[in-house]
């Protein structure tokens, strides 16, 4: 790809849309341009700052290896009154120092994975290393710098899946760190793709996901180090206003997120087709006027209050607050054996413990779902008017939220939709159902969009004027059912 003819493309395309007027007038001629106009002005802006942030992180990340600690005052940074790289980028660029940052460590993380064959011996001679020397490996992340140079992830794509995979097990065996190796770049690899359809905020719980998924042993180290770490505390703040402030460990995070999104789900778009007193209910919601963040004020002062003799259902209504845990059979079974595993919330994508799914046994049902290798559910159900209640646990798990791309709203809050009209015959099988939030949902039925569906491959979103959309499932999900999962191998953990 030639990163300037693209640039050059996107420049002639502004050009001709807003003319040689002044900068000032700009905002006025957009006022003008009809909205396909629009949409490509912003497309072909968006290509220029793409472009141009790739080629300001590059050379960030030269300017960083010109100014380490080792030049002392020789070094580029220094040189320009600035003590570290960081310091120097946020002033060219007039960006936050966190900004900054990104850019230098992003920029660093190029740099690794672009080191040339031959290195200049810095007396005008080049070096080239023996023939008998085997070639240094690429990093793992090579493939996040070349799909960031070529427009296909932004700096933020780069950067989620960057910190989020973290750094491969490393240990004495060198045939563990190479097979670490291979499969954080095959995760990296495979999160480029779901770069594509998911957030950026998503993209940061599935990479984390993958990297605990792939490594139960630093999983689960990492997993004690926040349960260390939580910790509660209270504070008067200048103005006498008394503050508070936690910091959760994993369970208690997934605990207070369900019960605080049971209770306000009618208030963040939560599914429509409810029974008349769940009705009854959010309307009484919808209408009470606190704002959301009083109302999880007093439900938590509520539940404080009452403790275990909270009445639940005057609380949460027909919804009853609980975490829902899916975990593979091996998952399940390891921790008897004294293995670490890791299992997911359903919800929320996010890894687990695997310990918990034996204390939730004991008291809370289990149900077994039977899935194919791609996560299909095998047990189809029986053909009725709705989705039972077993039939959206299997979507679910299948699905793990609004299938519709970048779309982050969870299962609990998505309704089950027939891509075969049950009008016309079609069946309510979970093959043929698929989790769509109400928002989407709503627009499928008002905006002529529709879905389908071949045999048990991906789900395909049709729009008119647009091409063809696949749906497919989250990435962390495919890892757990075991079809994009690198050949198993003990990792050694690091440090």
């Amino acid at each position: 790809m030639d990163i300037f003819s693209d640039m050059q493309a996107a420049l002639d395309a502004l050009r001709a849309a807003f003319g040689d007027g002044d900068a000032a007038g700009i905002p006025a001629t957009a006022q003008e341009l009809d909205d396909d106009d629009l949409l490509s002005v912003i497309r072909s802006a968006t290509t220029l700052v793409r472009a141009g942030e790739s080629l300001r992180i590059a050379a960030s990340g030269v300017v960083a290896a010109r100014s380490t600690r080792d030049a002392g005052h020789g070094g580029l940074a220094q040189k320009r009154g600035h003590r570290s790289a960081v310091s120097l980028i946020q002033d060219l660029t007039g960006s936050t120092r966190a900004d900054a940052t990104k850019q230098v460590r992003i920029g660093e993380a190029l740099a690794a994975a672009s080191v040339p064959a031959e290195a200049d011996a810095g007396d005008g001679e080049a070096t080239t290393a023996p023939v008998s020397a085997a070639p240094a490996p690429h990093p793992w992340h090579a493939a996040l710098g070349a799909a960031l140079m070529s427009g296909a992830l932004t700096s933020a794509q780069h950067d989620a899946i960057f910190r989020g995979l973290g750094v491969p097990p490393t240990g004495s065996d060198a045939d563990d760190e190479n097979h670490a190796r291979d499969a954080w770049a095959t995760a990296a690899t495979h999160l480029i793709d779901e770069a594509q359809v998911r957030t950026v905020e998503e993209l940061v719980t599935a990479a984390r996901a993958l990297r605990d998924l792939l490594d139960p042993e630093g999983a689960e180290r990492r997993f004690d180090e926040r349960f260390e770490a939580r910790s509660f505390r209270t504070w008067t703040d200048r103005d006498g206003v008394r503050r508070g402030s936690f910091t959760f460990d994993d369970i208690g995070a997934a605990g207070i997120e369900t019960i605080i999104g049971t209770a306000l789900r009618p208030r963040r778009g939560g599914p429509r087709f409810v029974d008349p007193d769940e009705a009854a209910r959010a309307q009484e919601l919808q209408n009470d006027p606190r704002t959301n963040d009083q109302l999880a004020y007093d439900l938590m002062m509520d539940i404080v209050r009452a403790g275990a003799l909270a009445d639940a259902q005057a609380v949460f209504g027909t919804r009853q607050a609980g975490i829902r845990v899916v975990a593979t059979r091996a998952a399940r079974d390891d921790p008897w054996d004294g293995r670490p595993a890791v299992a997911l919330a359903e919800d929320t994508g996010a890894t687990l413990p695997g310990w918990i799914i034996g204390t939730r046994a004991c008291d809370t049902a289990t149900m077994t779902v039977t899935l194919d290798p791609a996560g299909n559910p095998l047990d189809l159900g029986r053909e009725a008017r709705l989705f039972t209640p077993k039939q959206r646990i299997a979507l679910a798990i299948r699905d793990g939220g609004c299938r519709i791309p970048a779309c982050d709203r969870p299962a609990s809050y998505c309704e089950a939709h027939h891509i075969d009209p049950y009008a016309q015959g079609g069946r309510t099988d979970i093959d043929r159902g698929i989790l769509l939030c109400p928002f989407h949902h709503m627009n499928l039925h008002h905006h002529g969009w529709r879905i389908t569906r071949n045999g048990k491959e991906d789900f395909v979103l049709h729009r008119p004027g647009l091409p063809p959309t696949a749906l497919p499932t989250r990435v962390a999900r495919r890892y757990d059912f075991g079809d994009l999962r690198p050949a198993p191998r003990r990792l050694i953990p690091a440090g």
